[in-house]
């Protein structure tokens, strides 16, 4: 990586802003999945160690620019204490008196939580003003260890660079960015994307990139009938866009002239509604009139499995059926096992967020994966081949060209 790392910095007796991304689901003001806390553990330690004086912050929901008490950052302090297992105080808000007073107490290896960015629109906006009151708070030195927010040009990842001497990459940030970045620049092959979920517009330009990248695709989920329905295939009331037919055909043409190995469902299990407690597996050519496919079939984990199995590299994002529901769960957790598999006998793997995150936590081999990415959108877009602006924002290593 050809950007500044936390570990280039010298931060001894100094207030290092850091942007984290503690946006986590609260259950009853207490945090209920604690994994982009844990995930970001490391470089706040380092920090700690290297006697910084820590202020970080956050975005949590959609506040829509407004204060709004479900959305606050206060239960995460308190877990992020316990993570830490040092005092961690919180500001109320995150620019003004309160927040600067607060700031400028700090001793070193302190820790300061600021509100969440987004009771400000001007979060949103990458207003230049409250970026410059956002490093106010620092001594010109920030941190961003938010890769799931690095897709967005907000003041609080972009435009507080404007005004810091140096913005680096935390250490979680350096880890998605060197998993995700061998995948599409120098992977070990055969590289096989998985890619599922409910649409195929949301991936128009994942599925263009990674066939020029990878050397096989198994698409899988809803987005799947919109490629099959453009082949003439019956799939019955499955969730189609109709609107994007001519674009999946175009895309298999274009797999068939490179001879690029593109698999699709060949059956499927069917109900007549998600809610229907009666289920029917069929191949794709008996899809019965009146059902829809809701997750892939036996033969179909059995086809993606084997070339899963061969794989050295794997990328998969997007669940491959309606997995919440345990009727049209076998599918997307047969596949996690075959990535699991995989991994263990040598092959990179890495879950590009979402769904597919809480699919192989489900089947139980979260921990058998390479790489988990802590941002959904964040990784789409790189995977897709786009230049993600957090990232972008850093500051060069000395020495290192723009275009490296």
């Amino acid at each position: 990586m050809n950007k500044l790392s936390i570990r280039d910095l010298d931060m001894t007796g100094k207030r290092v802003f850091i942007r984290v991304d503690f946006n986590v689901p609260l259950q009853n003001d207490r945090v209920s999945d604690d994994t982009r806390i844990r995930e970001t553990v490391p470089t706040l330690r380092l920090a700690i160690e290297r006697g910084a004086r820590l202020v970080l912050a956050s975005h949590l929901g959609r506040p829509k620019g407004k204060v709004d008490p479900k959305y606050s950052l206060a239960p995460v302090a308190g877990r992020l204490r316990d993570l830490l297992g040092k005092p961690v105080e919180f500001a109320a808000d995150c620019v003004g008196a309160n927040a600067e007073a607060k700031s400028k107490a700090l001793k070193n290896g302190d820790v300061l939580l600021l509100e969440n960015v987004r009771y400000h629109p001007q979060e949103e906006a990458n207003d230049p003003e409250f970026s410059k009151q956002l490093a106010a708070l620092c001594d010109g030195i920030f941190v961003c260890d938010a890769f799931g927010s690095a897709h967005r040009a907000h003041a609080s990842v972009v435009g507080i660079t404007k005004f810091v001497r140096q913005a680096a990459a935390g250490l979680l940030m350096e880890k998605e960015l060197a998993y995700l970045g061998k995948a599409i620049s120098n992977p070990e092959r055969p590289f096989v994307s998985v890619l599922g979920g409910a649409k195929v517009s949301d991936k128009i330009e994942v599925v263009q990139n990674l066939m020029k990248l990878a050397d096989a695709m198994l698409i899988g989920g809803a987005m799947a009938y919109t490629f099959l329905k453009s082949e003439g295939k019956l799939v019955g009331k499955s969730l189609v866009e109709n609107d994007k037919l001519d674009l999946a055909r175009g895309l298999l043409d274009q797999a068939r002239s490179r001879k690029f190995k593109l698999l699709l469902p060949v059956d499927h299990v069917v109900a007549e509604s998600p809610d229907s407690t009666t289920t029917k597996t069929t191949d794709i050519a008996n899809t019965p009139d009146g059902w829809m496919g809701l997750d892939i079939g036996p033969k179909t984990v059995a086809q993606f499995g084997q070339e899963i199995a061969r794989a050295r590299t794997i990328v998969w994002n997007g669940p491959l059926g309606m997995f919440e529901k345990p009727a049209f769960a076998q599918g997307t957790l047969g596949i996690a096992n075959a990535v699991a598999a995989a991994t263990k006998a040598g092959a990179t793997s890495i879950i590009g967020g979402g769904d597919s995150v809480a699919a192989v936590e489900q089947a139980g081999v979260a921990d058998q994966i390479s790489h988990i990415s802590t941002g959904g959108g964040a990784s789409l877009e790189f995977l897709a081949g786009e230049k993600l602006p957090g990232v972008e924002a850093l500051t060069d290593k000395p020495g290192s060209r723009k275009d490296a």
